[in-house]
């Protein structure tokens, strides 16, 4: 875990406030991530919260009855909204999984700088213990989620339209 590159000797004297300077990049690239898997985690709240509550209302609505004869001026729309908000939460997740990615090869490059190697470290450990193949990968599971609500959503338009 250790960079036997950098020592000691690296932080005296004018090596000091370098290495301060990195540092205190590096702190605030870890928090900046930090902060932005909050906001992913919130927008993903939201969005599931969204999706719920429509399917609670339709639900409710329908009273466990079919909705025939219901016009498909009425339907068309409101599926289509579904569809583009699943697609806008599918799109969010992917863009902040690139933003998350670029954050991270930041502070890896910014820990070559540092005594310890600890996002880089972490990463090795967390793949060894369970192999990359095994290792399921958070955005993929997050964006199952809008596919699967899409697809709720696609199978109940089907079934009002037949």
């Amino acid at each position: 875990m250790w960079n036997t590159a950098i020592g000691p000797d690296d932080y005296e004297a004018s090596g000091e406030k370098y290495q301060n300077a990195v540092l205190e990049q590096y702190k605030l690239c870890v928090t900046m991530s930090d902060n932005l898997s909050a906001r992913r985690n919130l927008a993903n709240t939201f969005f599931l919260t969204l999706n719920s509550g429509v399917v609670a209302v339709l639900a409710a609505a329908s009273r466990g009855q079919r909705a025939a004869g219901v016009s498909a001026w009425v339907v068309v729309p409101g599926f289509v909204i579904l569809l583009a908000e699943c697609l806008a939460w599918f799109v969010l997740i992917h863009s902040y999984k690139q933003l998350n990615a670029a954050k991270f090869a930041v502070i890896n490059t910014l820990e070559e700088r540092l005594p310890a190697f600890a996002y880089v470290r972490e990463w090795e450990m967390v793949l060894a213990a369970r192999g990359r193949q095994r290792y399921p990968q958070l955005t993929w599971v997050e964006k199952s989620v809008p596919l699967t609500f899409a697809a709720a959503y696609l199978v109940a338009f089907l079934g009002i339209l037949l």
